[in-house]
């Protein structure tokens, strides 16, 4: 098959899967396994389609090649997890990382090795597919965690300290594999390339800081972007060229060169020219991973690949609850971080490959296993979606404590929210000495705020006898600071309702809450972004060089033309074409006044009365 119609194949079936992919919430790295077991040997054959002619040699080649080739996403991510590694930020991390990170992958290695000798194996084989199999997924679980919001949450911080511990513990490994080869081993070949490796490693230590650095430096004073672009490839090819001129890995001399450039001033414009090379190529390596994954085996033997692949998974959840258990994490964090780790990786394919290159594992061994971890990351977005729709919603009943009980007499104003802006109210309200009771509907807000001594009663402000226990019939001020527009706009309805003569003073996330508010009733609705929009934008044009005066008056202007326009649009917000003709309108309006006004006093009367002119027409 020539070039071009390769590439077409490639690339048609990534750009229609995975998109789908990612629309189902599987994730992209699904996407690419599914293109390539679609397009593969054992699919529909595009590339390396031999089995339909009774051969698979034809089929092994062409994804074999495709799989040589596509291992360099792979080198190209180990050199941007070296440029991630600042020695300083390492350090920071250091507990989590070695820690849990050190513990899981020695646990479950153990575990999982234990097994594979029961299955018959010699020891290098099974320590080999141990290690192998306590990887998991950085690219699936960072992304898992990333759409979901969950990377700043304890399970996301500790599942990056683990793929970060893994992500390091593949090199030492890949240095490692000589040494297992029993031939090599017997006539001291293993020992010689471990020599071998230590020596090119000070080299390139050594090269970095005398060469590397210096010769960066020149081609970003004297060349252009594209040639500064050349320069990082070559230096990721030539890292990677190194290591594999005396039998050792790829993925090593990039890591290495990363890692050496991490504190370096050109780190962030490193990262920026390799990422789109790597995210494609990484994509062409996972497709080229679901090409190479046996189907005609998983339909020959599909309950045992099934029964592995969930063996795998339910080891590495027992490990890595039980460790994060013992490391003092709550329960639902420790479940969380289990799910999200309990799948196979793709660091897992680089070290079987390897390892069956270096004769330590069996073809049909690495087959099997390059099925298994890839049928576990096929049933990790499914957990995913379990997690979320079954386990999570169990866990908040579970541990979710009874609303407070308010006792005694009510005080003149009621906080609903405690929140960024509830607490700044309450603040300024206690510095003035004006009681207050303040309801919070998350009680991990709750027992946030109380640590830092403020009161706050745990409790849904949308509760009819919520809100007679705050003594609301009472109160001479309702301030809604809500997050969530959905429960904001419930409990202004319930207010409005049950106490029509309290006043509400409440805060609007944007336009359309603002709009839901007011057809309640709620008069005094502030957006939360725009004053501190309009101090910026103040700013903004003092530091351009206009002055004081003239900034006061611009961005007084813009502040009664937007209130003016937010009126004329909640007229008409059922009505989108209007909606739109209204907001056209009032941006060329905007635009005239501020001619206007620079113009002089005569020209800002004629504006006027254009504008006044075209409001007419328009209404």
């Amino acid at each position: 098959m020539h070039f071009l119609p390769v590439a077409a194949v490639f690339l048609l079936t990534a750009v229609v899967l995975v998109p789908l992919f990612k629309r189902l919430k599987l994730g992209a790295v699904l996407g690419y396994l599914a293109a390539g077991m679609l397009i593969g040997p054992w699919g529909l054959g595009l590339i390396g389609g031999a089995h339909s002619m009774g051969g698979t040699d034809g089929a092994t080649d062409a994804v074999g090649e495709t799989l040589e080739f596509a291992e360099f996403g792979v080198v190209l991510l180990l050199f941007l997890v070296g440029l991630e590694l600042e020695p300083r930020r390492l350090w920071v991390l250091r507990r989590p990382v070695f820690g849990l990170g050190g513990a899981q992958v020695a646990l479950s290695g153990l575990l999982l090795g234990a097994i594979a000798m029961v299955f018959g194996l010699s020891w290098q084989a099974a320590f080999v597919i141990g290690v192998g199999l306590a990887m998991s997924s950085t690219a699936l679980v960072l992304s898992s965690l990333s759409e979901r919001g969950q990377l700043a949450a304890r399970h996301g911080r500790e599942s990056f300290a683990v793929l970060l511990f893994q992500d390091l513990a593949v090199i030492p490994l890949l240095a490692l594999l000589p040494l297992l080869d029993g031939d090599a081993g017997s006539g001291g070949g293993g020992w010689l390339a471990a020599a071998k490796g230590i020596a090119v490693i000070l080299v390139v230590v050594a090269g970095s800081r005398l060469v590397v650095r210096p010769a960066l430096k020149a081609v970003a004073n004297y060349g252009g972007r594209e040639v500064f672009t050349a320069a990082a490839l070559l230096l990721v090819v030539g890292a990677a060229l190194i290591m594999t001129s005396i039998g050792l890995s790829m993925s090593l001399g990039a890591f290495l060169a990363g890692v050496l450039l991490a504190d370096s001033e050109f780190r962030h414009e490193l990262e920026a020219d390799i990422e789109p090379f790597k995210g494609l190529l990484l994509g062409l390596f996972f497709m080229a991973v679901g090409m190479s994954a046996n189907l005609g085996l998983f339909a020959a033997q599909p309950l045992t690949v099934l029964g592995l692949a969930l063996l795998l998974i339910v080891v590495k959840l027992a490990a890595l609850f039980a460790l994060a258990r013992i490391a003092g994490t709550a329960k639902e964090s420790a479940l969380r971080l289990a799910v999200a780790l309990a799948q196979g990786g793709e660091f897992a394919f680089v070290l079987f490959s390897a390892a069956g290159g270096f004769g330590i594992l069996q073809e049909q061994t690495v087959q099997m296993l390059v099925l298994v971890v890839t049928v576990s990351m096929l049933l990790a977005p499914l957990m995913f979606v379990f997690q979320d729709r079954v386990v999570d919603p169990w866990l908040v009943r579970g541990d979710e404590p009874e609303y407070d009980t308010i006792d005694g007499a009510g005080n003149p104003v009621i906080i609903a929210g405690f929140g960024r802006v509830g607490q700044i109210v309450s603040r300024v309200l206690r510095m003035s000495g004006i009681p207050f009771t303040a309801l919070e509907a998350s009680y991990q807000q709750v027992d946030f705020v109380r640590r830092f001594g403020s009161k706050v009663y745990y409790g849904d402000a949308s509760r009819l006898e919520l809100l007679h226990a705050a003594h609301a019939g009472e109160a001479k001020l309702f301030v809604l600071a809500i997050d969530d527009v959905e429960a904001s706009v419930r409990t202004a309805e319930v207010v409005r309702r049950h106490f029509p003569n309290l006043p509400i003073v409440a805060r609007a996330r944007n336009r359309v809450h603002l709009f839901r508010l007011r057809d309640l009733g709620v008069k005094d609705v502030f957006r939360e972004t725009f004053p501190s929009s309009l101090d910026m934008a103040r700013l903004a044009l003092l530091r351009m060089g206009m002055g004081a005066a003239a900034t006061e008056r611009a961005v007084s202007m813009f502040r009664r033309h937007d209130e003016a326009q937010l009126d004329a649009q909640y007229a008409v917000q059922n009505d989108e074409a209007q909606l739109i003709q209204t907001a056209q309108q009032a941006a060329e309006q905007l635009r005239e006044l501020f001619e206007s006004d620079v113009a002089g006093p005569e020209a800002r009367v004629s504006a006027s009365g254009k504008a006044a002119g075209k409001g007419d027409h328009a209404g």
